[in-house]
């Protein structure tokens, strides 16, 4: 930790007699170190009293502004770092305007706006406007059973709906080639959760690491803005254990009741997911005994499984199933991204649907909010993932 040091004044101390101030005076003159640093004071007093004068500096900047209440229904943990862009090698951040009202105190919540300028930024894009596209929050009565630690799972209700269908997001065909996108890593960046949450269009696919903090909350927002919710399920890649998932990951030498241990307690993370989809899993998914397990929990929890292409010619044993066509971020390069998302659109044409996924990194996300936004008015309808998957 840093600490402060006491400031030095070239050996000179003002004394605490009725002349001291004046004897304090005379030495600094005499001191070539303390007449300079005097008129440098000077000089940064005048230049305050001129941008007070003048007004606020930072008028022409871009503004973020943000609701400011009193902790209640608390939002999910990183909401703040969500809220700041990327200042590396810009001018520090400043508030320029804090406005708080409240009630009487400790009854009535504080309400307010802050105003925080980036100078130099660009203005953020806005928001979608996800006003009536809400989902029913989770959990829904009848859908759940007692899990780990007295969690919640996801289960058959008695009439014989199951999550994956009350979860979804409602869809209704217009006739047009269909095209869904999965974007996830979701709940470890706030500032990228929150962005791909509230930016991108509710028919977009939102899937989210179980490890992450907050989890529930940032599944119930998402929900709020209409997204349809996947649960990532690590498994086992080919180069395990240079490159481990974590301690939850689905291993292909396991036993099956240890994977479906590891399932549960995955699952019983947070509820509203309609169903799974791999993280990693290059091995596991390519091995047959392993699949089953996972598909046999995903079917009796009345999941659906979606992959990211991996697991394409794997079985669903009864349960809802898609792969994605093509993974759009695979290289990190604006270009790269257009002409995968190309590739969906003509993948779309000649099949009538076309599945995407990809991860919620910044030019991923500001290259799918570009393009989506024209989709419509090049023939093609967007749908959420849900919508695409088929038993088999």
């Amino acid at each position: 930790m840093f600490s402060k040091k006491p400031l030095a004044y070239a050996g000179v101390t003002a004394s605490a007699s009725p002349g001291g101030a004046s004897a304090f005076m005379a030495a600094a003159m005499r001191n070539p170190v303390l007449s300079v640093g005097g008129a440098a004071l000077l000089f940064v007093l005048a230049g305050a009293g001129v941008l007070l004068a003048a007004g606020d500096p930072h008028a022409g900047d871009p503004i973020v502004r943000m609701p400011v209440t009193q902790p209640g229904a608390a939002p999910p943990p990183g909401w703040k770092e969500a809220l700041a862009p990327d200042t590396m090698g810009a001018a520090p951040v400043s508030v320029t305007d804090l406005q708080l009202t409240s009630g009487a105190a400790d009854t009535a919540p504080i309400q307010g706006q802050a105003v925080i300028s980036f100078p130099g930024a660009p203005a953020p894009p806005a928001p979608v406007d996800h006003s009536g596209q809400a989902l029913p929050p989770a959990p829904i009565a009848g859908f759940t059973s007692p899990g780990p630690g007295g969690a919640l799972l996801p289960a058959i209700a008695s009439d014989g709906r199951t999550p994956a269908d009350i979860y979804a997001r409602p869809f209704h065909s217009n006739g047009k080639p269909k095209i869904a996108l999965v974007i996830g890593g979701l709940g470890l960046n706030a500032k990228a959760t929150r962005q791909a949450i509230e930016q991108l269009p509710a028919d977009i696919t939102l899937s989210f690491v179980p490890y992450a903090d907050g989890l529930q909350g940032w599944i119930d927002l998402a929900r709020q803005n209409g997204h349809e919710v996947l649960l990532e399920t690590p498994m086992e890649p080919a180069d395990y254990p240079d490159n481990d998932p974590g301690p939850y990951t689905l291993l292909t030498g396991a036993q099956p009741k240890e994977n479906l241990g590891k399932l549960d307690w995955l699952m019983s993370r947070a509820v509203g997911y309609f169903g799974l989809t791999n993280y990693l899993g290059s091995k596991y998914v390519t091995n047959e005994k392993a699949m089953a397990t996972l598909m046999l929990g995903v079917r009796q929890h009345g999941l659906a499984f979606i992959d990211d292409g991996s697991a394409a010619r794997t079985g669903g044993g009864g349960a809802p199933r898609a792969s994605a066509d093509r993974v759009i971020d695979d290289q990190l390069a604006s270009d790269a991204i257009d002409n995968q998302l190309l590739g969906l659109e003509v993948s779309a044409l000649q099949n009538g649907q076309a599945l995407g996924s990809g991860f919620a990194y910044p030019v991923t996300l500001e290259e799918v909010t570009r393009w989506v936004a024209a989709l419509p008015s090049r023939g093609y309808q967007l749908a959420p993932a849900s919508a695409l998957t088929m038993r088999r």
